[in-house]
């Protein structure tokens, strides 16, 4: 396929140059996976030891609010996505993807590993929560990088037709992680007592993220660019302002991109974080069934992922993105009404819920550096 890189609205993914070899795919993989991986890891650590970290960080006159505060802390991170996004847009459109990349994966990192040292409110006075909100805030703005990043990046270098099989490795990724930080934090606050869980025990999860990100930034730094960033490069098509010119010449593109990625954000959070508080405060459940659901519902999304990407290279994003969608507004509150009626039932509702999940995950993805042209791919979709 051909294509002319000098228009904004050429075909979206272009086969620049010779394709790589099978090694080479697998490498850009596997750095694509860690990467992602300890930029979703923290999420789920960071959620089954709120409970913890509140009593840590903040004044426990009262316990609530200090609950509350320490959610506030991890919504910061949200805060600082879209602020990510837009620099590291940016970056990627005019230094490369795979230097944009390192630079996530090394904030994240970075500011995981901190959390981990980061001394109590005990010790720190209230400089402590300050800290925690600040790195906190620091990986939302590495995680607003990656995701477009990892999407474009993996794009770029996976052959005619199998894109989005390719690019289902940064939605699969997202849910292993998810797993894996939950996991991890299961295990500890069951196997430790609450004085070692105190002390020590709940820096674990945030401790192993850092040699995890520098792996991934190891990977990645052993890897040339894409193929299409390299011809543009050649080319000289690099655009000075390409946050500007894909907002002003993508509009629609950006605009469709941000309709499909709500449904995609809301269903991933609604079945990984949600459900768990639901079926427990709401339903009647315990802690451990409910998180055990949320688990099984994470494994099958997980599962589901290569199946529902093959389905995208055969049938095509929209179609599915659109099914998916359509899926959505049809099973969700019948999933609830199941979640009422027993753990099977539990186990069936947030099952289905995760598979439409994996569906719009894997097309949208694939469609997030489809939309765009080589040249604003990494800001285009990074605004949507």
């Amino acid at each position: 396929m051909t294509t002319d890189s000098h228009s904004p609205s050429a075909p979206p993914v272009a086969a620049e140059e010779a394709p790589a070899t099978p090694s080479v795919h697998r490498k850009v993989a596997t750095a694509t996976a860690i990467g992602n991986f300890v930029e979703w890891f923290d999420s789920g650590a960071y959620a089954i030891m709120s409970a913890t970290i509140a009593g840590l960080f903040f004044p426990q006159y009262d316990k609530t609010a200090a609950l509350l505060a320490t959610w506030a802390v991890f919504a910061g991170g949200f805060i600082a996505r879209p602020i990510g996004a837009a620099f590291f847009g940016r970056y990627g459109d005019r230094i490369g993807r795979n230097r944009m990349l390192a630079l996530s994966v090394l904030c994240m990192s970075g500011s995981t590993l901190l959390i981990g040292v980061l001394p109590s409110y005990a010790t720190f006075g209230i400089a402590a929560p300050i800290l925690l909100f600040l790195l906190r805030a620091m990986q939302g703005f590495s995680t607003g990088g990656e995701y477009t990043g990892a999407s474009a990046f993996i794009m770029e270098y996976a052959p005619d037709g199998r894109r989005a099989r390719y690019a289902s490795v940064v939605a699969l990724t997202v849910g292993l992680a998810s797993v894996a930080g939950a996991l991890t934090g299961l295990v500890i606050t069951s196997t430790l007592d609450d004085g070692s869980l105190r002390s020590w025990g709940w820096r674990i999860p945030f401790l192993l993220a850092g040699p995890l990100g520098f792996i991934g930034l190891f990977l990645r730094s052993r890897i040339d660019d894409t193929p299409v960033f390299r011809a543009m490069e050649e080319r000289d098509n690099v655009r000075k302002a390409p946050l500007r010119e894909a907002w002003r010449v993508c509009r629609r593109q950006v605009l469709t991109l941000f309709g499909y990625s709500i449904t995609n954000a809301v269903g991933y959070y609604l079945m990984s974080s949600y459900m768990i508080a639901y079926m427990s405060e709401e339903v009647g459940y315990t802690k451990s069934q409910a998180m055990l659901t949320s688990m099984l519902a994470m494994l099958a999304y997980s599962a589901a992922c290569p199946a529902a990407a093959a389905a995208s290279d055969r049938y095509g994003r929209k179609p599915m993105l659109l099914v998916a969608c359509g899926g959505f507004a049809v099973t969700t509150l019948p999933a609830f009404w199941l979640i009422g009626t027993g753990l099977p039932g539990a186990a069936v509702g947030t099952i289905v819920l995760a598979v439409l999940v994996s569906i719009i995950g894997t097309s949208n993805v694939a469609a997030m550096a489809e939309m765009f042209p080589s040249q604003l791919r990494a800001s285009g979709s990074a605004i949507g």
